[in-house]
């Protein structure tokens, strides 16, 4: 049955889901039209979450009907498919088609051949299992690009460029991936911490100040650990970045600035754990930009740092 009464609730949504616009993607609104959709769904209510869901189920479906054929078909009304539409940036439905058309298009071109949808079954091969693997990251990592602004990016790195100290918060599979670009900060001379214990990262994060800067990865954007972490740097001055999955859960929210990743899951790796490579190229990203504002430093330390274990490494092999 399609819904011709006055979804008030939707229409919050489209506030909700307008302010994702305008933080989310840097890129034109036909770049990454799914993936900002599947990053903005879950925090859809109502007729404009039936439509989100109806799209992410079948887009190729989708970029073919009409407005009112995918109305009846996401038991909504044409009225909602157009507030949907102004949600995701676009000014009417065609555009929205078009852009759906188009990403669909290029994944068929660029040989999206494994249903990455499809659950790992316990006699699978292992080559059918890797594809499954790299078809689901490589998509993720494609998605996390179209979210990306890249402007927000630029300014990250620009903090953490003139910082004097740099705290990176995260728990469990986050605290790795802050564990990591800890060590590639460190490379290039930027005095960095990576902290995933609630108590030492709230100890830490009391003496920031302004012009230090305070990293967050948490997928979900709701691990309160992170959060309080991130709010206590907050609070004495220091910047505050969030790497997260989601551009309106509480991490996003708390934080100065919000860099997107996208994940895609697949049998025993949810979302938590198959965001980590997205979460990856975000940080290589971002290490790469603060080594390209700094870069004479940068290549000074490389070079320093890679003199200090040159003599460990000439010993392990004149050993083997």
């Amino acid at each position: 049955m399609v819904d011709h009464e006055v979804d008030t609730t939707a229409e919050t949504a489209v506030a909700d889901a307008d302010g994702f616009d305008r933080r989310g993607a840097g890129a034109g609104a036909a770049d990454g039209v799914l993936a900002r959709v599947r990053a903005g769904a879950d925090d859809l209510t109502g007729a404009l979450r039936r439509v989100a869901e109806h799209v992410l189920s079948d887009p190729e479906a989708a970029a073919r009907a009409t407005i009112v054929e995918l109305a009846e078909r996401s038991g909504t009304s044409p009225a909602t498919i157009t507030r949907f539409c102004r949600a995701m940036g676009f000014e009417g439905y065609a555009d929205l088609r078009l852009g759906i058309a188009a990403e669909t298009g290029r994944a068929r071109l660029a040989g999206w051949t494994v249903d990455i949808g499809r659950e790992i079954q316990p006699g699978d091969p292992l080559r059918r299992v890797l594809d499954q693997i790299i078809a689901a990251d490589t998509r993720a990592m494609h998605d996390t690009a179209a979210l990306l602004d890249l402007a927000e990016v630029e300014r990250a790195a620009v903090a953490i460029a003139g910082a004097s100290r740099v705290n990176i918060f995260g728990a469990s599979g986050s605290a790795l991936v802050g564990e990591e670009m800890q060590f590639m900060l460190h490379r290039i001379g930027v005095a960095a911490w990576a902290w995933s214990d609630v108590h030492e990262g709230l100890a830490s994060a009391a003496l920031l100040r302004v012009g230090d800067v305070a990293l967050g990865v948490s997928h979900s954007g709701q691990t309160r650990e992170t959060i309080e972490m991130l709010a206590e740097a907050g609070s004495r001055g220091a910047t505050t970045v969030a790497v997260t999955g989601f551009p309106r859960s509480p991490l996003a929210e708390l934080a100065d600035i919000a860099l997107l990743t996208a994940s895609r899951a697949t049998t025993f790796r949810p979302d938590a754990l198959s965001a980590r490579h997205p979460q990856l190229v975000v940080l290589d990203l971002l290490y790469i930009a603060v080594a390209q504002r700094t870069h004479d430093r940068a290549h000074a330390a490389l070079r320093r740092t890679a003199q200090a274990v040159d003599g460990h490494k000439s010993a392990k092999g004149a050993n083997t």
